[in-house]
């Protein structure tokens, strides 16, 4: 079943639309409308990019899409004109489309669609044909990100088909991410609104939009959360759900959510787009309980091995396109590449296999300085890095932004003394070669298009 097809002749959908900052475009109005009235049937069996510059459209077309085209290439804003080229490329791409002008040089060969900004009467003749290939890019690589190849059924398979009474979703993701189309589909495929953030938009200002707009179910990465406790209007939303995905969720970042929206539901999910969605932990604690990996009778196995956290599930990618690496291992897992470590019963993650810092032969994960700094009250969010020593091959930095009720003083000097107390409680609690080497307050740290904290060397 296509996903236009889920919501056909059903009687509950009125609530369903996409509102974005200047448009808000209600499904009930797509059954005789289209974006691309004159265009949508030449896509049937093709495969297709979407480089929509604004996510409302991009929401849009997956409805009418999905079960007509052969493949949908779901691009962001942020892929230079090589990587777009690149993924074309790779994705055997026959027709573009976007709501602003195309570069004819960016994807020789592929036909141009421009999508109206409005949906246009028309008679689409929306009957699937084919189960669609949903192309979603990996985040955080440099060079052209790899392409993982899902369904509908694996994206969406095991999502209820109905939200809670009343529900309004949002999301601080972009929907073309795999944490985002989650969001897309629980709104969806349960029959709710669903507000849109906007490239660039400020945080503040987002928070205010989705609170005029009732929203109810929130989700964003740590990142997102940090960002928004940092901006002062954080309170103006009153949500009964918060969601936290795609980076570790430390004790503090919840802690701070759960004081913030004391009413609210916070919840913090391990998912990726290889390995798709493997659990919710909503206990309020960092990490996971070991008896998860014990569970039997749901479509999620997960196992440990070497501390590398697998899952093997129906939300798994089907397969890599055009890359010879294997996505699951002889046995159907897939390898996440978070580590992590057993403490009295509880799983707690550590960090990436590809983030560990090496200092003298020993190793040292980022986020467990983080976790350590993040819990003292007068800071909002770090950053530990490497920086290259030519004696132990790397030292331990931090970068540290303070909440506002503990502002750095304008003097360097004064502002010594709480270095010093932040490195001596790392002293207290991490071995000495974790214990960051140099400590230097900032007004903010970067995040990628992802919501993901920057992470490279010093």
């Amino acid at each position: 079943m296509a996903l236009w097809d889920s919501l056909a002749g059903s009687t509950d959908t009125d609530r369903t639309a996409f509102v974005a900052p200047d448009l808000t475009i209600r499904v009930r109005d797509l059954a005789a409308a289209s974006l691309l009235p004159d265009a949508l049937e030449s896509l049937r069996g093709k495969s297709v990019l979407l480089a929509t510059h604004d996510q409302i459209f991009a929401a849009v077309a997956l409805l009418e899409l999905d079960g007509i085209a052969s493949r949908i290439v779901l691009c962001t804003p942020d892929l230079d004109t090589a990587q777009l080229r690149a993924v074309a490329a790779t994705a055997a791409v026959d027709a573009i489309l976007s709501e602003r002008a195309i570069d004819d040089a960016s994807v020789p060969g592929a036909a141009r669609h421009l999508l109206n900004r409005i949906p246009l009467p028309a008679s689409p003749d929306r009957r699937a044909s084919l189960e669609t290939e949903w192309i979603l890019l990996t985040s955080g690589t440099t060079g052209t990100p790899k392409l993982v190849v899902h369904s509908l059924k694996s994206l969406g398979g095991t999502l209820p088909r109905h939200s809670p009474p009343g529900a309004v979703w949002s999301t601080f993701y972009d929907i073309r991410r795999y944490g985002g189309l989650q969001i897309y589909l629980r709104a969806v495929l349960g029959r709710a609104p669903l507000v849109l953030s906007s490239p660039g938009e400020p945080t503040s200002v987002f928070l205010s939009r989705a609170a005029a707009s009732g929203v109810t179910h929130i989700s964003g990465t740590p990142s997102h959360w940090r960002r928004a406790l940092m901006s002062g209007a954080c309170r103006v939303l009153r949500p009964s759900y918060v969601r936290l995905s795609g980076e570790i969720a430390d004790q503090a970042v919840l802690d701070q959510l759960h004081a913030a929206y004391p009413d609210a539901k916070v919840a913090h999910a391990f998912a990726s787009t290889e390995a798709g969605v493997g659990f919710d932990v909503e206990d309020g604690r960092a990490g996971f309980p070991a008896s998860i990996l014990d569970r039997t009778g749901n479509d999620v196995e997960l196992k440990v091995i070497d501390g590398s956290l697998r899952i093997r599930s129906h939300r798994n990618a089907v397969r890599y396109l055009g890359a010879a690496q294997p996505l699951r291992d002889a046995e159907g897992f897939v390898d996440t590449g978070d580590l992590v470590e057993l403490e009295q019963g509880r799983y707690y993650f550590r960090g990436r296999r590809g983030g560990i810092i090496n200092v003298g032969g020993l190793k040292v994960y980022p986020e467990e300085v983080e976790s350590v700094l993040n819990a003292d009250p007068r800071v909002r969010m770090s950053r530990v890095r490497a920086r290259r020593n030519p004696i132990t091959g790397s030292l331990v930095v931090a970068e540290v932004v303070l909440a506002h009720d503990a502002a750095a003083p304008s003097d360097p000097a004064a502002a010594e003394p709480i270095k010093a107390e932040l490195i001596d409680r790392c002293r207290r609690m991490l071995a000495a070669h974790k214990v960051p080497t140099m400590l230097r307050f900032v007004a903010s740290l970067e995040v990628t298009a992802a919501g993901k904290m920057v992470r490279s060397d010093a």
